[in-house]
């Protein structure tokens, strides 16, 4: 479980570095900061309220959560907010290109640890693993899940751009790189990511 927290508070980290960069966040992010404006609350609020109610979509797909989802779906937003308000503002862009970088190094990291742990898929994986597991390709189901979440972020006024389209290249090598650094070798994990990247072992629960 250590692993598993770990992995989740430098997971949120990055995310606070990547926002506060002001580049262009990832997908879910762009949303996630969209509505929080809307909404006029912290995006780690959001981040929460939004895994929850992912989680509820899992329902009629018998998807069936984890120990890692629960923690996933709580300790991404409480570090967010708290990491968020702590960093410097700049206009200057090499210092926004270096928090940018490490935001999306450290996103990498943190997935490899949560998914080492094996404590179950992040809120917005098991809706991709729920679909797959009825016969979507795995890569549609993320694909289509992130471009909804991307459009929904861009029309609540979400920061998209440059680190947008670098997240989007770089984020699956960096996974990839990561995963056989913490996985445990005898569970098969994704190697690529959009926001938390699910086991590519799609199978429901029982009775699924």
């Amino acid at each position: 479980m250590a692993t598993c927290l770990v992995g989740l508070a430098i997971f949120g980290a990055g995310i606070a570095l990547i926002v506060n960069s002001d580049l262009g966040n990832g997908p879910w992010d762009v949303f996630h900061q969209g509505l929080a404006d809307q909404l006029g609350i912290g995006i780690g609020v959001v981040i929460i309220g939004v895994g929850f109610a992912l989680v509820l979509l899992w329902i009629p797909l018998h998807v069936r959560p984890g120990l890692g989802t629960l923690l996933n779906a709580v300790v991404v937003g409480v570090v967010v907010d708290l990491v968020l308000p702590i960093l410097p503002d700049t206009d200057r862009l090499v210092p926004r290109i270096c928090s940018l970088a490490a935001g999306i190094v450290m996103m990498g990291a943190g997935t490899g640890m949560y998914l080492g742990a094996n404590l179950g898929p992040g809120p917005r994986d098991g809706l991709m693993t729920g679909l797959a597991a009825r016969g979507w390709q795995v890569r549609i189901a993320r694909t289509a899940i992130e471009v909804a979440a991307l459009g929904l972020g861009v029309l609540l006024g979400g920061t998209i751009g440059v680190g947008t389209a670098i997240f989007a290249v770089t984020i699956g090598p960096l996974v990839q790189f990561f995963i056989p650094r913490f996985a445990d070798p005898d569970s098969p994990t994704a190697s690529d990511s959009g926001y938390d990247t699910p086991p590519l072992d799609v199978r429901p629960c029982p009775g699924t």
